[in-house]
């Protein structure tokens, strides 16, 4: 059985380490940007992040996973998103870091700070139950000039009205909506009020756990931009991410 004293171990004895997982352009196939996932190898080998995620959170070992995070991601990654000027990349956080002055923190030790414009905070629409907690996380985000993600949504008619009315920047639709779509069956209806959402709002929406080609068309048809998932590409460690957006990156024109 796993407890909080084993997971504080392994991060100091350097257990953990970060997998990327890339976000895709579904109108054009490029590799726009990544989230950063922790993942823990023991001795024994490799622990699901469901089985250690939920015993960290709103607990302090929570915050701490997530400052090991950034620190790792931008030290792996950092020149990545220097150098390219369309990308973001990002990162789970608990709610209870906003406004505590750790975030800025952690950003000024990594030089992140200067790239808040692609940098996105997700945190997961369970743990900010009501408006009135996304607007106070929201808040907290313009201080550091980044953009806030809704994660693992759930749509209903009554969440797509908060999400009209809320001002985060993104939402990414849970993959057991995906799961809905293509392979011949009929679209649901929260597929079209989402549709509605993005043509009235400035709102970004990413698709998690797309499998299927025909998800790919079913999103793409309501308007949906953004995509993650197997059908694209597992998670991958630092290297080979960044060998994935290589490939990916239009060719260049060359002259006649």
């Amino acid at each position: 059985m796993i407890d909080l004293n084993d997971i504080r171990a392994g991060l100091t004895a350097g257990e953990f380490f970060l997998e990327y997982l890339p976000t895709i352009s579904l109108q054009d196939g490029r590799c726009v940007g990544a989230e950063a996932l922790a993942r823990w190898q023991r001795p024994s080998g490799i622990v699901a992040p469901h089985d250690f995620i939920p015993i960290v959170e709103n607990t302090p070992l929570s915050g701490l996973i997530t400052y090991w995070v950034i620190e790792t991601a931008a030290a792996e990654v950092g020149d990545w998103l220097r150098a390219n000027d369309d990308v973001h990349l990002s990162f789970n956080v608990p709610p209870e870091l906003f406004g505590r002055g750790g975030l800025e923190y952690v950003a000024n030790k990594t030089g992140l700070k200067d790239l808040s414009r692609k940098i996105v905070l997700e945190v997961t629409e369970r743990s900010v139950p009501d408006k009135m907690g996304v607007d106070a996380i929201v808040t907290a985000s313009k201080h550091y000039g980044v953009r806030i993600a809704l994660d693992d949504v759930n749509v209903s008619g009554a969440n797509l009205i908060v999400l009209s009315r809320c001002h985060v920047a993104i939402i990414k639709l849970d993959k057991t909506l995906v799961e809905e779509l293509g392979q011949g069956r009929e679209e649901p209806p929260w597929l079209a009020g989402l549709s509605s959402l993005l043509g009235t709002t400035p709102l970004e929406i990413i698709a998690e756990g797309v499998e299927t080609a025909a998800q790919c068309v079913a999103l793409r048809r309501a308007g949906i931009r953004l995509a993650q998932g197997f059908f694209f590409s597992p998670p991958l460690r630092a290297k080979p991410f960044v060998e994935f957006f290589l490939a990916r990156l239009p060719p260049v024109p060359t002259a006649p």
